[in-house]
């Protein structure tokens, strides 16, 4: 009897008590919404991958420094390079046309979801349909709306790319999340209704999207050229905290209007903004590998972020309280190109010496520590590899951060990451004093090091430079055990 008795409390904790979201009610204004708890998932992981890849995947192309997915928008507004370059491979036809060439013929989803894991990503964010209004799931709304076939299903692959990604990104540790665009450049709908447009396009897609394939992250963007009102951007939030299939773990951004941006919404969204952060509030700056998110075959090898200034970019926003988003751009044959390939597996490699001082952690009381000289460099988007511009030159002119700090709350541990070892083998903490007995252990061979009090520095002792037992030394970690708090 007093078995039954204590397996119905159980059942009653698991199943009728409420949780941290399902308890609370949103109303559809701003100052309700944005008092929903960001998911601790999300707040952990730290580190997600975004994913371009759509009908403009086929010519894949614009002028160093613009966006490729931006490729149909340039040939309607007057873009020289991408009408002529239209003109050139594609006889000047349509950009609609091009959806016949979109075969995702050699697209592997399984190969990918355990790419994406073994970068270290905890998720991944999927363009469900960008600015041109294509979508990678059968939406009957596109195809009504265009007036032709404008889907993965019914032209290009004849796939469901959506459903099939997820099928394959729920057999690995990420969660699978959608990005939404709002607004599409040139649907005749939005052109000549918009209020219909947004009832009658935007809201069964969405709800569509959040019913049929439950995602834990929805990234809308596009809302730009709209008021939030428009939208009505409040009272999808509150359904979908209230009532949707992911109401108590979604991840939702601040892309709702033109008005919103930075000002309401769970997540904030700088994008090749290296000099923004946000305290307080959670953020998550996205960027691609080299200047473009969708994939642009006019870039070279030297376009590309290396593998060490992507892991320090990751490692600068975590610092700061960020997540970091990086993006990738398959092509129209559904592969990922082989430099994006190598690029995370890089980080991957980096991620399974040193992922304790990224996942779990927090914004330290110091976020970094600079060296001798001017701190006021801003870096800026012109700058790809800003991160081994100001932190590995010999002599950069001004003040480095040569020093990152995380904290684990959880574990009362400081982790200081440093991307440049020291020809002394002496690294120097400023400003820590720690406790006698505390324990410095030092990742990249996962043995404790010594260290001394220097007035109100630390200097840690570090062992011989050795590439045999230091793998992936883009940057290197130490804990410091129990101090931080």
């Amino acid at each position: 009897m007093k078995i039954r008795k204590s397996l119905v409390v159980l059942l009653l904790i698991v199943f009728i008590l409420p949780s941290e979201y399902s308890s609370a009610q949103y109303k559809p204004d701003w100052e309700s919404l944005d008092s929903r708890p960001v998911p601790a998932w999300w707040r952990n992981g730290k580190f997600g991958i975004f994913i371009h890849w759509g009908v403009y995947s086929v010519p894949a192309f614009s002028k160093k420094g613009d966006y490729a997915e931006w490729y149909e928008n340039g040939l309607r507004n007057g873009d020289s390079a991408r009408i002529r370059f239209q003109q050139t491979n594609f006889d000047g036809k349509s950009y609609y046309t091009l959806a016949r060439d979109f075969h995702a013929d050699l697209f592997n989803p399984d190969e990918w979801a355990k790419l994406i894991e073994r970068s270290g990503a905890k998720y991944v964010v999927l363009t469900s349909k960008h600015h041109d209004g294509y979508c990678l799931w059968p939406s009957k709304e596109a195809d009504r709306d265009w007036g032709f076939a404008w889907n993965s299903v019914s032209t290009g692959p004849h796939k469901d790319l959506v459903g099939e990604l997820f099928k394959a990104i729920r057999k690995t540790s990420v969660h699978p999340g959608l990005y939404y665009s709002l607004f599409e450049w040139f649907n005749p709908l939005w052109l000549t209704d918009r209020n219909l447009y947004v009832s009658k396009h935007v809201w069964p897609q969405m709800k569509e999207l959040v019913n049929e394939y439950k995602p834990d992250v929805f990234w809308t963007d596009g809302g730009w050229d709209a008021p939030d009102t428009t939208w009505k951007a409040q009272q999808f939030l509150a359904w979908l905290y209230n009532e949707s299939p992911v109401k108590n773990t979604v991840v939702t951004y601040d892309r709702w209007g033109s008005d919103v941006r930075f000002h309401h919404g769970q997540v904030y969204t700088p994008e090749y903004q290296p000099d923004l952060d946000f305290k307080n509030h959670a953020w998550e700056e996205s960027r691609g590998m080299g200047w473009s998110y969708g994939y642009n075959r006019n870039e070279d090898a030297w376009d590309y972020a290396t593998a060490q200034s992507l892991v320090l970019e990751l490692v600068d926003i975590v610092s700061r309280g960020g997540n970091f988003l990086l993006d990738i751009g398959p092509d129209a044959h559904g592969k990922i190109p082989p430099i994006m390939q190598e690029r995370l597996m890089q980080i991957g490699d980096w991620m399974k010496i040193n992922s304790e001082a990224i996942y779990n952690t927090v914004e330290w009381k110091t976020s970094a520590q600079w060296s001798a000289g001017r701190k006021d460099y801003k870096p800026k988007k012109e700058d790809n590899n800003f991160i081994r511009k100001i932190t590995l030159d010999p002599d950069p002119g001004y003040a480095v951060k040569e020093v990152f700090f995380t904290y684990n709350p959880a574990t009362n541990t400081l982790y200081t990451i440093f991307p440049k070892y020291p020809s002394d083998k002496k690294l120097v903490l400023k400003n820590i004093s720690l406790p006698k007995n505390t324990t410095i252990n030092f990742l990249s061979t996962r043995k404790n090091v010594s260290w001394r009090q220097r007035g109100k520095d630390v200097e840690v002792s570090l062992p011989d430079f050795d590439l045999n037992t230091m793998k992936a030394p883009y940057a290197f970690v130490l804990k410091i055990e129990n101090f931080g708090k």
